[in-house]
Formats: C-alpha cells, structure tokens, sequence
C-alpha cells in the first residue's frame, strides 16, 4: 500500500525526518481521503530492513513481505471488530461484531511494546479509527503515550478526531491530511472508470476514497429516497417502510447532506452534495425556515454518533422522517397562508 498521490508532499516531509519523528503521531481529516493508506504506507517505510533514498519501503526485504502478509512481527494494528478481517460466526450467535475498540484490545499490546523488537529496530501500532477507542481503551492507551516505550510508534488514524480524548491529542503530534483538490480527485475517479465522476465527488463531500464506492444499487436507492422526501405529499411511515432493508447509517447520511443542501442554498444559492437535485432543493428550500432548517441539520449532525446501533432501526427511521416531515408542514402551511 503506498499514500495517495494527493498526500505525496506530506509523506515525504515525514520520511525526511524518520529518524525524528515523534512516538505518536494522529494523522486526521476527513475520512475517505486515503488516511489509512498513509499511515499503512508510513509503517512499511519504518519497518523496512533496505528502504530506498527517500526512505520508503524497498518493498522486497523480508519486513516488506511479511507487512505484506499481514505478519510482520513489530507491526500491530487495534481497530474494531467490524473493521477486521471477516471471520466464520459461531453458529446460532446473532452478536453483531464492535463498533468499538475495547480497552482489552489495548492492553493486549501491552506485551508487545515493552519487550525488545524481533527485528532489533522499531515497532509500530496503527490504531484505526482512534474515535473507536472507548474511554476505558483511551485511558489505557494514554497510559503508553505518557510513557512511551522505547523505538516504538504510535500511529492514530481519526476521521474525528475532535472526539478523542484531549489527553490523547496533546500527546500527538498532529497531521492534517485533507481532501485532494477537486481537480485533482476528478482525474482519479475518471482512471478508476466512474463515469460521473463530479457528481460522485460532491456526493462523497470531496473523499475519492468513498466515491469510487458508489454502485448502481446506491444511485438507485438514494435517487428513490430523495424523491420520496421532496414531495409535498411526503409520507414518512411509507418511505420507512420502503428503506426498512437499509442501513440506518445510509440513509441518515443521505438526509444529513439533504439538510446541509437546503440550508446551503437558502444562504447562499448553491448546494454541495447533490448538485442533480440542484432546481428540487430549491423549491424545497424556497419555503424553508433558515434557523429551523439549521437545527434539524445539527439534529442529523448529532444522529451521526450513534447511528451505527439503533435500538431499533424501524422506529429510528420512523422518528427520523417524522421529524424531517415536521419541518416541511411549516413550510407547507407558510405556503398555504
């Protein structure tokens, strides 16, 4: 795995000074940007037994093969059980994998840091994404950065990074990888053969990474779904209904970046994520309280934290369109008077 050509100046200065670099870095900004790679990329280069002039992994010694295996013996990497790497269930279990990284996830490397390297040089863990961490893991894992064992790196991947403890910030130094310019993304969408590659990089808010991921199925579904809710006979309970199959993190982003359009446009005339609904949200938007619009943005903003384990994904949905429902009866009745 190597940085993406947008992160190439930033990976390079940190290779000038390998042998400096700090015991923990957090490498943060929006996710879908190639962050992991980076920090994927920046593993290899300091495990390397032969990197090249510019310091960057050979990609042929055995501390390469082995990153490449998956089994480098210096290399740990923490994230949660839904990020792993799939395994059989146990039969008859509904348990549904972490979301989160626990604190005996961090203690498991305890181990590992405080022992001398197989390799006689220096150790890695990748944390990724370090928002994961519970505070019970965050407090286990302060513990090692305020006493940071010897030739032994910390690399922090966070999309949001602002949710970390700030214990563990301040005892980061801090890389800020942002999105590629538009410019730049488009060509690399346009290689990996997306047709509409504009449309799927406002989509995705900038982040190649998650742009390229969108199918015909996303299209389909978030192009039904949009229509649904603009409508001035909205019907909340029957779009529930119809998105049952859907996850709820699909959907709640899909509204998110609705809401962030409306307000958009009533301040500014333009809109960010869904530039083929462009004339739809400003008939929407035309009738639309700005500060009511803005507080159900920030509403769907909060959602965004736990999204991801719904007590019951039905009646989540439900609460959410009939709060989305709610906003377009004021403006209805505005219209109406």
């Amino acid at each position: 795995m190597m940085a993406y050509p947008w992160h190439k100046a930033r990976f390079e200065s940190l290779l000038e000074r390998k042998e400096r670099l700090p015991h923990a870095l957090l490498l943060r900004g929006t996710q879908g940007t190639g962050k992991l790679a980076f920090a994927e990329a920046l593993a290899r280069a300091l495990l390397c037994e032969r990197p090249d002039a510019g310091g960057q992994a050979c990609r042929r010694c055995a501390a390469c093969g082995w990153m490449e295996q998956g089994s480098h013996p210096d290399f740990r990497r923490l994230e949660p059980e839904a990020l792993a790497e799939p395994q059989e269930a146990e039969q008859g279990s509904a348990k549904k994998p972490s979301q989160e990284i626990k604190v005996e996830q961090v203690r498991s490397i305890d181990d590992f840091i405080n022992v001398t390297s197989h390799r006689g040089g220096a150790k890695i863990v990748l944390i990724h994404p370090a928002e994961a961490l519970n505070i019970n893991a965050a407090n286990a894992l302060l513990k090692n950065l305020e006493e940071p064992p010897p030739r032994t790196t910390f690399l922090l991947v966070a999309h949001r990074w602002h949710q970390l403890l700030p214990t563990v910030k301040s005892r980061c130094q801090h890389v800020a990888l942002p999105p590629p310019p538009a410019a730049m993304a488009q060509d690399w969408l346009k290689q990996q053969g997306l047709r509409e590659p504009e449309l799927a990089l406002a989509q995705a808010g900038g982040a190649p990474l998650l742009a390229v991921q969108f199918d015909e199925e996303y299209w389909r579904e978030r192009g039904q779904f949009l229509k649904a809710i603009a409508g001035s006979e909205f019907d909340a309970l029957g779009v529930a209904e119809r998105m049952r199959h859907q996850e709820p993190a699909l959907f709640v982003g899909w509204l998110q970046k609705w809401s962030f359009d409306l307000a958009c446009h009533k301040v500014t005339g333009a809109v960010r994520y869904n530039p083929d609904f462009a004339a739809t949200i400003a008939s929407v938007a035309a009738g639309l309280d700005l500060l009511e619009t803005l507080r159900f943005h920030r509403y769907m903003v909060r959602l965004q934290r736990s999204v991801s384990h719904p007590l019951n994904a039905r009646l989540f949905l439900e609460q959410l369109l009939l709060t989305y429902s709610a906003l377009l009866k004021r403006r209805f009745q505005q219209l109406a008077a």
